[in-house]
């Protein structure tokens, strides 16, 4: 089987608690884009995992083999499968390809092995792997709490044209928090977030939506901000990071303003791609 691992975007990221565990409590929005992974499945005797596109280990340590162990040991299985990853959504972006791959090969083995676990099932399984996991289960539009496992359908409007830079090399997600706490920035409405995805309204999208870890962000890494400008300049209506970096992305009313910003912007940043936003 092959099965497509969707990246995503924060619309919105914001920080309202820290756990006794040292998680942080989070209240956002995410939304699916049309750039995605690969993951092509096929029944073995064995656990392997081979990847293209990527230097990323393909060993235990992988995501996507943690989550295929995880699925053994809760159903006690002994089944394998051979998994091959063809990559194509940036590392350290926060596009959450990492959730997304890890999403897929739960829902494709699942099925492989026929196993019939329902989806709360995969959410509790994925949680405890990662955050982000659960919302590339659902796989749609979501307002995300908690750590991220709270998650709340979210009605959108229209897809939208995107245009992702990636200007730096990836942060670290634990540094970044960690300046958070020491800068406190402000945040915007997420109720207003979600009614402006649910209407197609960046004007709104760019009054309300804000994610708090941008400024920490762009402290460490200003070509963040350069980009991010960069963007406005060539003609998004809407432009910010995703997750913690190190990702920017643009946002166009029309496809051939994307098509005009990316002509525009491609020879400057090698990482950058057109896209769109997916329902």
């Amino acid at each position: 089987m092959q099965i497509e691992a969707r990246a995503k975007i924060n619309w919105a990221l914001e920080i309202t608690g820290l756990r006794p565990d040292g998680y942080h409590l989070l209240d956002g929005v995410m939304q699916p884009i049309a750039l995605s992974d690969t993951l092509c499945i096929e029944k073995a005797d064995t656990l392997s995992l081979t990847i293209e596109g990527s230097p990323l280990s393909a060993g235990e340590d992988n995501l996507i083999i943690r989550s295929a162990r995880a699925l053994q040991t809760f159903t006690n299985t002994h089944k394998g499968a051979r998994i091959h990853l063809i990559k194509r959504i940036p590392m350290g972006a926060g596009l959450g390809g990492g959730s997304a791959d890890a999403a897929a090969a739960l829902k494709g083995l699942n099925t492989l092995w026929q196993l019939n676990l329902p989806m709360e099932t995969l959410l509790a399984i994925g949680v405890k792997l990662g955050a982000d996991i659960p919302f590339c289960l659902k796989d749609a539009p979501m307002r995300a709490q908690g750590i991220g496992e709270i998650l709340t359908p979210t009605p959108c409007g229209r897809t939208f044209p995107l245009l992702l830079i990636q200007p730096c090399e990836g942060l670290s997600t634990k540094e970044i928090f960690t300046a958070y706490h020491q800068q406190n920035p402000m945040g915007g409405s997420v109720e207003r977030v979600m009614e402006a995805l649910k209407g197609g309204d960046l004007s709104m999208m760019e009054e309300n939506a804000v994610n708090m870890l941008q400024t920490v962000s762009v402290l460490q890494k200003p070509v963040l901000q350069t980009a991010i400008n960069s963007l406005y300049a060539s003609g998004a209506s809407f432009a910010r990071m995703t997750g913690s970096g190190s990702v920017v992305f643009g946002v166009f009313e029309r496809d051939s303003d994307a098509r005009m910003a990316y002509e525009a912007l491609k020879d400057q940043y090698p990482v950058c791609i057109l896209t769109q936003t997916a329902l």
